[in-house]
């Protein structure tokens, strides 16, 4: 099996930054693109920020391009999101996830991900 943990998440300022973790366990991490999704109060979960297997390939949402870069570092299992210049708007639950395919791209359906952490609060105040 897989295990995700994300950490890194928190209370901000409009305009700061932060950087989320997502260590990873179990099945081949290195093999398996991975993505970061978020989920606010009363709202669906949405497609944030995906890396391919091999961090050759990345795949942003809109609302996040030039603001969140999203990066891994297979030798250490880890996938990382720097969420820069950061909105009240991105106020929600993060969650990592890892893609169901080997050596898959970067998807943003979140029905191409089999295995998901719990999840960190990220909180921007205005």
């Amino acid at each position: 099996q897989v295990q995700l943990v994300e950490s890194g998440g928190g209370l901000v300022q409009a305009g700061g930054s932060l950087r989320l973790s997502c260590a990873a366990s179990g099945r081949t991490f290195s093999r398996y693109a991975k993505g970061w999704f978020r989920q606010a109060p009363g709202k669906e979960r949405e497609f944030v920020a995906a890396i391919s297997w091999s961090g050759g390939s990345t795949n942003y949402a809109d609302s996040v391009k030039g603001r969140f870069t999203i990066s891994r570092d297979n030798a250490k299992n880890t996938v990382y999101l720097q969420m820069n210049s950061l909105k009240p708007e991105d106020t929600a639950v993060y969650y990592c996830a890892q893609d169901r395919a080997w050596m898959s791209r970067p998807h943003s359906d979140y029905v191409q991900y089999d295995y998901w952490g719990q999840g960190t609060q990220v909180t921007v105040s205005s």
